[in-house]
């Protein structure tokens, strides 16, 4: 199977560079020779690439650089998917959509499933909502995969961040009243590899749509943080305490949702897909970034 993946350095293109050996060929596409602003660009690197199935992964993910680049988040998320997706149909080829827990405002005080509604709150999630949506007009044939709180040793991410703030600092404050699930995009690779073989070889229209696809468990950013630092300290890192803030204390230009868990029901039932408990997932990360430092 090769497989097509807008975005050459990103997190999940390069998980999935990483975790295909052996089970598939992959394709990364960045720029200059896909850029997500250009159709024409867009049609023409996937016609050359040939794959058997698309990944849309690539995106404008600066959260708050977006509510001051509106035109350009849009550009990107909602125009550019829209363009990989119009070049899928026109190569028959079934496409694979990344998205995102910021498609919904966070009032909700359970995990959302697929058939909630939306309310972004800020421009990144409008885009991204935006960006669905031109993905099931375009090429019905796709799985609009939902994510969250995306970290691996790759590019930058949470992890990183607190990594690299441990090494100076004895505290570091962490929102609390925020909650969601950590997801490794190294098992959002596995995951995908697994979900691109049977949109290539089953036609069921239940495989089609929209799918949320998260590590297992909970966690705020307090909470995620500290299972980073106790990570770090298994491997020989000095003690880092974490201060538990409030949003309030830690003032953004986009608004987070306070609920950012995603019921992964749906991908269980119909695809077999369950990403691992974050944990684990977590404490391998941490370990492979500091055995490489």
């Amino acid at each position: 199977m090769r497989i097509v993946v807008t975005g050459s350095k990103g997190q999940v293109a390069t998980s999935l560079i990483e975790r295909a050996v052996g089970r598939a060929e992959v394709i990364a596409l960045g720029r200059p020779n896909l850029d997500l602003k250009d159709e024409t660009s867009v049609s023409r690197a996937l016609e050359g690439a040939k794959g058997d199935v698309i990944v849309s992964a690539a995106a404008y993910t600066a959260v708050d650089k977006a509510e001051q680049e509106p035109n350009e988040a849009m550009c990107v998320n909602a125009d550019g998917a829209g363009f990989v997706a119009a070049a899928a149909a026109a190569l028959n080829t079934p496409l694979i959509h990344l998205s995102t827990d910021y498609v919904f405002d966070g009032a909700l005080p359970r995990p959302y499933v697929e058939t909630d509604t939306t309310g972004p709150t800020g421009v990144y999630g409008r885009s991204k909502l935006e960006g669905e949506a031109r993905v099931q007009t375009a090429q019905p044939n796709n799985a609009v995969l939902r994510t969250a709180w995306v970290y691996s040793p790759f590019g930058a991410n949470f992890v990183r961040t607190m990594l690299r703030l441990g090494e100076t600092r004895d505290e570091v404050g962490v929102v609390a009243d925020q909650l969601g699930n950590p997801t490794s995009a190294i098992d959002i690779a596995d995951a995908v590899l697994t979900i691109a073989g049977r949109l290539r070889s089953d036609p069921a229209p239940d495989l089609r749509g929209v799918f949320h696809m998260t590590g297992a468990g909970e966690a705020s950013w307090a909470e995620f943080a500290e299972a980073i630092f106790a990570a770090a300290e298994f491997c020989g890192r000095k003690p880092v305490c974490v201060k538990r803030i409030t949003t309030a204390d830690y003032p953004t230009l986009a608004k987070r949702p306070a609920n950012s868990r995603l019921d992964c029901g749906k991908l269980a039932r119909l695809y077999g897909v369950a990403l691992p408990y974050w944990r684990p997932s977590l404490d391998a990360c941490v370990a492979r970034l500091l055995s490489s430092t």
